[in-house]
């Protein structure tokens, strides 16, 4: 009896260990070429996203590559499964080429694109995008708002009532294609104000933040953490879809009452695809 009963432990451990390996594999299965949550630690997205949202990234709308593999467990290997290039306008999450750091920006160039900058203006094959100034957005800060090292400090002010808010210089761009959004532009004297040309080569995409004066993307160089120059479209990892709920930087793992507490109103159930003019600037 003791040896059988000895056998049954010894079976129910096995079990047990069966079945956490295939619920690893099914998270890792279902992160890798479904979908997967995304945190946004930065401001560089700014003002479409903030500091604290909470994404979720879907996998399969540009196929899979060595880049889909949740935490970087895949060996760099060249081409993707099924590969339909973005939009322009998409946002997608990367794979930093050099350091396999996730980074999220938006789709700008696509191959055989030439993209310039002058004054911060885009310049998309020869021809400058539709820009239109819009009115400042105000925004309430909060402590995760701005974020760390953020280029937005110098926009927090009051409002009437005397709470900290942010005042956004807003323009809002329109790609060819029709993709249009809002981007932060901060005026002259940034060093990502001027680039180019440089001619998005085949398989590359070119990708920047919305808070163009404060984003480390293709426009910047690796050693200043930014992607250096157009990037491997076989390291883009998936597409941003929907804000699936945002915090304001006041929440305590310990205490669950502040989890609701600091949940953002207004930012859960945000479509993150861009709209898209029926016509206007299009090629």
């Amino acid at each position: 009896m003791a040896k059988k009963k000895k056998a049954d432990d010894e079976g129910s451990w096995g079990k047990l260990i069966r079945d956490i390996v295939v619920i690893l594999l099914l998270v890792l299965g279902i992160h890798s070429c479904v979908a997967k949550p995304f945190y946004i630690p930065s401001d560089s997205m700014m003002p479409t996203l903030r500091n604290g949202d909470r994404l979720i990234v879907s996998k399969y709308p540009y196929g899979w590559s060595y880049a889909s593999v949740s935490f970087h467990l895949a060996p760099k290997v060249e081409g993707r499964l099924f590969g339909a290039l973005p939009q322009r306008g998409d946002i997608v999450v990367l794979e930093h080429p050099v350091t396999r750091i996730d980074y999220i920006k938006r789709v700008i160039g696509l191959p055989g694109d030439t993209i310039e900058l002058k004054g911060g203006a885009l310049i998309i094959n020869g021809k400058p995008i539709r820009r239109e100034v819009q009115p400042m957005l105000t925004i309430p800060a909060d402590p995760n708002l701005p974020g760390p090292d953020s280029s937005l400090f110098r926009f927090v002010t009051r409002d009437a009532k005397g709470r900290e808010v942010l005042e956004l210089p807003i323009v809002r761009e329109t790609l060819p294609g029709g993709a249009t959004f809002d981007t932060i532009d901060m005026g002259p004297g940034y060093a990502t104000d001027d680039y180019g040309p440089v001619k998005v080569p085949a398989n590359h995409l070119f990708l920047m933040g919305d808070n163009r004066d404060g984003s480390a993307d293709s426009r910047v160089s690796v050693d200043r953490k930014g992607l250096g120059g157009p990037v491997p479209f076989d390291a883009i990892a998936g597409r941003a879809e929907i804000i699936s709920f945002s915090t304001d930087g006041t929440t305590e793992w310990y205490n669950p009452l502040s989890w609701f507490e600091g949940l953002r109103s207004g930012r859960a159930g945000t479509d993150l695809r861009p709209e898209r003019e029926s016509s206007g600037n299009r090629e």
